[in-house]
């Protein structure tokens, strides 16, 4: 087995099998980490967006998460009352909301990475001399994964350019 097609672009097995280790290894990661609360992956990344870039309005938050601000509504009602973020009136508009995290949500988001990064570290030392420095070589490709746009819901991945026309 080749793991590209023949002109270069990476074959439909080397596709599947790095789609598949990254879901692994994302789901032990994430079982490593479980915490009391049980928070959800939504509930997580919502959590960590609010840190990273609160306090925010709700619509803001959504935007972020590419969501609909009700389903974010769910989101979030549990993390306000498990005391993971608190709510305030917006002085810019008395009708809408703040939200931002709490020192006891700092102290689960670093006990979950602080975790997940012990797990990815013992896993890592395992490697040998070679295979950690085309890990580490591989970062920049893997991290340039992260920076094409997410497709509008409803869009077929090829329709990206076409979906401003359609709406």
């Amino acid at each position: 087995m080749t793991d590209t097609d023949g002109r270069g672009a990476p074959s439909s097995a080397a596709v599947a099998r790095l789609r598949l280790v990254i879901a692994r290894l994302y789901r032990q990661l994430a079982q490593a980490s479980n915490d009391d609360l049980n928070l959800t992956y939504a509930q997580l990344s919502a959590l960590a967006r609010i840190q990273e870039h609160g306090p925010l309005r709700l619509g803001e938050l959504a935007a972020y998460e590419q969501v609909a601000a009700p389903s974010l509504t769910r989101t979030v009602a549990p993390l306000a009352a498990a005391g993971l973020i608190a709510k305030q009136p917006d002085p810019s508009d008395g009708r809408s909301w703040l939200v931002s995290v709490t020192a006891q949500g700092s102290d689960v988001l670093d006990r979950i990475r602080r975790r997940r990064s012990e797990l990815l570290a013992r896993r890592m030392a395992r490697l040998d001399a070679g295979q950690l420095d085309a890990l580490l070589a591989a970062l920049p490709a893997l991290e340039q994964l992260l920076t094409e746009p997410q497709p509008a819901a409803g869009d077929a991945p090829g329709d990206r350019e076409d979906a401003g026309a359609r709406r």
